[in-house]
Formats: structure tokens, sequence, C-alpha cells
């Protein structure tokens, strides 16, 4: 799952309001948000952080936009819908939104003829009306998304190619008319491209392939936004999968530190088991000395890996991570979100706090600053003691909830969707929160597989 930003806002924090429970503050009441470790309270079942050296200062950079308040509940009414198959990738060019997946057929929220698109289709943001220019034809599905500069658009996944004169597997495409951006050759081979970061020159890419931008590059690479070359600067390789091949499911930047998440053990032999941060700060990229051995159980035979997507709070002082995996208990970080504090440092980082569902997958988030979005195919949050059931003191969040990010525990924002495989996709902008996923009802209302919560 990817989710590519090329907006700006900045706005101030805010606390939203809590589901009621001890651990959090009153409905309305202001909290401060991105409090020390030390001073994070620990919901009931969550693993306890472990003792850190003092934090390093916090990179300048920011992640993400930040929200006053957490969305309306009740999405806008001109997003288009996909008429078939999962939305799996969302990016936002300027006020123009372009969604990936795998898929055939749109048609405008008002209406209007069925248009034909392979995989990928763009829309305005305020309006919904699709880009009629933009339909290039994408032979395989879109996995990940990340906005170029001057109209551009790169396109990451499982095909032959993308628009005119592409690639395999990584593409950059032209709003205005689909066709390839000639100069850029990333020559990505040996599997798809599962997750993009784009960040000035430099792009960064994950996914499952051996070869990208011209040199050996397992499963991670950082390549010239504009050539597609391969940085020689960033060689950290990926290593020790826990089954099949190495698979790099997530990526998310914040400063100078880079959030890898996925089926391997090891970053450039070092123990790292699905989660890591590099430090890309410096003139060489290195594994920066943060890890967690809390995703080091297997959670089941049927899930050896279980990191599914991570993602900065606004500042990128902290990070969430969600997770598929089945039933682990409260003492696992299977079928759960997972706040961690990037400045901590050791060999045995624990979580600030963990939210479990209770046996049902979360592949999804996003971090506002107001709150953490989690979507996936769950039904419960707040859901330790669940065993694919209602334990105690949990709460019915069907296919997409909230999260108070300083107590970890659910919101009471609760719109509801139907939860087929899952939320694929979260957007967060300065107007609201786009979601994208495989099923039509959100919010109470019909929204196939694209929709958007607005600011209000």
């Amino acid at each position: 799952m990817v989710a590519a930003l090329a907006m700006t806002g900045a706005t101030v924090p805010a606390a939203a309001a809590a589901h009621p429970n001890p651990a959090a503050p009153p409905s309305g009441a202001a909290a401060p948000l991105t409090p020390s470790p030390a001073r994070v309270p620990i919901a009931p079942g969550a693993i306890t952080s472990a003792p850190v050296a003092a934090p390093e200062p916090r990179p300048a950079t920011p992640a993400g936009v930040r929200h006053r308040r957490v969305v309306s509940e009740d999405p806008v009414d001109h997003t288009p819908h996909v008429l078939d198959g999962i939305v799996n990738a969302i990016a936002m060019v300027g006020r123009t939104v372009v969604v990936g997946g795998a898929f055939t057929r749109v048609r405008e929220a008002g209406g209007g003829p069925v248009l034909a698109r392979s995989n990928v289709f763009a829309f305005d943001v305020r309006t919904g009306r699709v880009l009629r220019g933009f339909a290039p034809r994408v032979h395989g599905p879109v996995y990940a998304l990340a906005a170029g500069e001057e109209g551009t658009v790169y396109v990451g996944g499982d095909f032959v190619t993308a628009g005119r004169g592409s690639g395999s597997a990584l593409a950059r495409l032209r709003l205005s008319d689909g066709s390839a951006v000639s100069g850029f050759t990333p020559r990505v081979l040996g599997g798809p491209v599962r997750d993009l970061v784009a960040s000035g020159t430099k792009l960064y890419v994950g996914g499952d392939f051996s070869t990208a931008g011209g040199r050996l590059r397992n499963g991670l690479a950082r390549l010239d936004a504009t050539t597609g070359a391969a940085d020689p600067a960033f060689s950290v390789t990926p290593g020790r999968p826990r089954s099949g091949g190495i698979k790099v499911y997530t990526l998310a930047l914040a400063g100078d530190r880079l959030a890898v998440g996925g089926n391997f053990g090891t970053l450039d032999g070092l123990s790292r088991p699905q989660l890591g941060l590099i430090d890309v700060g410096g003139r060489v990229a290195k594994v920066a000395p943060w890890r967690t051995a809390e995703y080091a159980p297997t959670c089941s035979p049927r899930f050896p890996d279980a990191v599914r997507d991570v993602a900065f709070s606004p500042e990128g002082d902290y990070f969430v991570v969600v997770a598929t995996g089945g039933i682990g208990g409260p003492r696992r970080l299977c079928d759960a979100a997972a706040r961690f504090e990037t400045r901590a440092r050791g060999n045995a980082i624990r979580p600030t706090w963990v939210n479990h569902t209770g046996g049902d997958s979360l592949y999804a988030v996003a971090v506002t600053g107001a709150a953490v979005y989690v979507g996936g195919h769950q039904r419960w949050l707040d859901n330790p003691q669940g065993r694919d059931s209602a334990g105690p003191g949990a709460v019915e969040r069907p296919g997409i909830g909230a999260i108070h990010p300083r107590t970890g525990k659910a919101l009471r924002w609760n719109p509801t969707r139907d939860r087929g495989i899952g939320v694929k996709a979260f957007l967060a902008h300065r107007e609201g929160l786009l979601v994208g996923s495989d099923t039509t009802r959100l919010g109470r209302e019909y929204h196939a597989r694209v929709g958007m919560f607005p600011l209000r």
C-alpha cells in the first residue's frame, strides 16, 4: 500500500474526542499528542516501552499533513466510483488525485458514461471530474503511486508496460496525456514494485525485485527521480526472508529516517525482523541503531510475515505500524496497530501502545496528529483478549477506525464500511482523508472503492 502527497498545508495540533475509557482524556479535552515515551499512558493489554537513551533531535522535515481535528464521518458526495476490482494506492499531485489498483471501469458520481481505465485513473479532488486525457494502458495491477514533479506521477506494480514507452514494474507518467516521461528508465527486473516514496531528487522503491536502476538491488532501492538510475550511496540490503523471497511491503520517510517493513530478517546483515529504520541523512545511507524484536515471533504458519503498512506522524517523531498475521494474543503484535518512537535507540525497543483487533487484518494506516486511522477487514478495535470474537472492552469498528495517537485507544469516530478484503490505501491531505478499498459502502453510503472524508 502507498499514499503519496504533493500538497502542503501546515495546521495546528489538537486532540480529538476519544472513546470513553480510563486511559483517554474526556471528549473534547486538549491533550498533548506527542509526549515523551515515558509519559505515554499504556492502554490495557498494551506492551510497555523499554527504557531508551535520551532521544536525538527530531528531523526538521515534516513527514505529512497535520489535521486540527478528526475528519467527518460523512463522506463527500462527488468522488468517482470504481466499478470493479480493487484500489491499492492513492497519490495526489496538486489537486489531482491519482488512483491505482486492479480495475477496468470507472464512472463519475453524478452519472454519465462508464469510462474504461486500465488499473489507473485520475480525478479532481474538489469536483470529482475524471481526467479524460489520463488513460494510460497499464498491463498489470498497480500497487504503488508517488507524486512527481511537473505534473507527473510514478506508478509501481506488477505490469509489463504502463503508458507509451515505459518499462516493466515502474514508470513515470504525465497526467496531461498518460504518456511515459522520456529519460526515466529504472529497469526494474525480477518482481513487482510494492511501495514508493518520492523525496526531491530521490525515489525510494520497495518490492520483490532483484534489479533496479541498472544495479543489483534486492527488494529495496533509491533511484534518481529523473533518470531512474540507482543511487550508489544507498545499498542497504534486506536479507533472511521468513519464507520465500524478500518482499518490502511498505516504506515511509520522515526527515533523515526511512522506515522499511516486509518479509526480511536483516538489513545489511543486522537483525531487523520485519521492520527497521535507515538513516538517510548522511553521505551514505546506513541502518539506524533502532531494533525491535516484537515482529520476530511468527503469528501463524499461514502468515509468516505480518507487517503491512507504516506511517509517520506529521512531525516524524513517532510512527505506527499495522499488521496481519492471525490471532496472536495480547502479547504479540498480530492483527494490531502499534506506535513506536522514531528516536528511540537500542536492540529491544518496545511499542508505546498496541491496539488489537482480536483476529482481523489491518492493511493501511495514516497519522494526522488528531488521529491514527487504520483500515483492513477488522470488526473491532480495543480487543486484546478477542480470539476472532469481541473480548472485554472491544468496540465495533467495521473496516475502518481511528485511534487516539497518545493513548492508543479507539476514538468515537465510526463511519463503518463494508469489510471485504479491506482498506488498502489512505491519503491524508489538507482537505480530508481519501480511502481506497475493494468494497462499495463507505460511511453508510455508496462509494465504490474510493471515498473521501472531509475536514469540516
